[in-house]
């Protein structure tokens, strides 16, 4: 079996595939959500932390203009304040 992890040993790479192989799919789900809510969190958190002064929508919209592009996040932007009218 080729390795898909260059940090993890095989055998241990093979005990992860074989568990996540055998766990229902409700688990997976779950799993896979977790994963993608820690990915989230720490991306803000590290938004955050470069630039100390961002209110909490200003990281909202630096962590949209990261993952999805400037133009959304513009976008988003000027939709934001017109709804605050």
């Amino acid at each position: 079996m080729i390795t898909q992890s260059h940090d993890t040993a095989p055998e241990a790479e093979k005990v992860q595939i074989e568990l996540f192989r055998a766990a229902s799919v409700a688990k997976r789900i779950s799993l896979a959500l977790s994963l993608s809510e820690t990915a989230m969190f720490l991306s803000r958190r590290a938004i955050q932390r470069a630039n100390p002064s961002f209110s909490k929508r200003q990281v909202d919209l630096a962590f949209v203009e990261y993952h999805y592009g400037q133009d959304l996040a513009e976008r988003l932007r000027l939709y934001l304040e017109r709804e605050q009218l």
